[in-house]
C-alpha cells in the first residue's frame, strides 16, 4: 500500500511538473496570463493560437477547460479559418469542462458553471451557464444565495479533505448535506 502511494505521489509530480513546463511554453508564445491564477489538473489553451488569449489576476481555471482562439468550421468550405480573442477578466472562475471559443470576452468577477460553451461576451460580474452559455444571475445575487443557504448547514473545515476522510467523517458529511447541497472550506 505504502509503495502504491509512493508511486501515485511521484506520478502526481511529474504530471505537474510537465503541466507547468507546457504553460510556460505557451506563456512564451505569447499567452498572457495574470498573477495567482489557479489551474487545476488538465487544460487546453489552443496551442497555436495562445497569443490571442489573455487570462487575468486571481483566476480559477478547473479541470478540463478548453480556450479555443481559432474555428476551423470554415476552412473547407472558404478556404480560411476563423480566429479572435480570448479575454478572460481577472477573478473569473471558470468551471470543470468550460469551452471558451474565440471573439469572447469574460468580464471581471464572473463564474461559468460547469459544461458551459461560451459563444459571446459575458458581461462583468454575471454568472452563466448552458449551451450556449447564457447570463443567469449577477454574480452577487449568487453569493447571496449560496451564503443564505450555507447559513443553516455545517460548513466542513480541512479535516474533511479527501485525503482525511475516514468512514465517520464520510457518514457526517451526507447526513449534513442530505437532500441539499453541503459545503467544505
Amino acid at each position: 500500500m505504502k509503495l502504491h502511494a509512493v508511486i501515485m505521489s511521484w506520478i502526481s509530480s511529474i504530471m505537474a511538473w510537465r503541466r507547468r513546463r507546457y504553460l510556460e511554453g505557451l506563456v512564451n508564445r505569447g499567452l498572457r496570463l495574470g498573477r495567482n491564477v489557479e489551474i487545476i489538473d488538465t487544460f487546453f489553451f489552443d496551442p497555436s493560437h495562445c497569443f490571442l488569449i489573455s487570462i487575468g489576476d486571481d483566476c480559477t481555471i478547473c479541470p478540463n477547460v478548453r480556450l479555443i482562439a481559432h474555428d476551423a468550421s470554415t476552412k473547407k468550405h472558404l478556404g480560411y479559418t476563423k480566429i479572435g480573442m480570448i479575454d478572460i477578466g481577472e477573478k473569473c472562475f471558470l468551471g470543470d469542462s468550460v469551452i471558451v471559443l474565440p471573439g469572447v470576452k469574460i468580464g471581471a468577477n464572473s463564474i461559468i458553471g460547469a459544461g458551459a460553451v461560451v459563444t459571446h461576451d459575458i458581461p462583468e460580474g454575471s454568472v452563466a451557464a448552458g449551451n450556449p452559455a447564457r447570463v443567469i444571475m449577477t454574480t452577487n445575487e449568487y453569493l447571496e444565495k449560496i451564503a443564505s443557504v450555507s447559513r443553516s448547514k455545517r460548513i466542513f473545515d480541512e479535516n474533511y479533505f479527501i485525503g482525511r476522510l475516514d468512514a465517520r467523517k464520510r457518514k457526517e458529511m451526507i447526513e449534513s448535506i442530505g437532500e441539499t447541497i453541503g459545503f467544505l472550506v
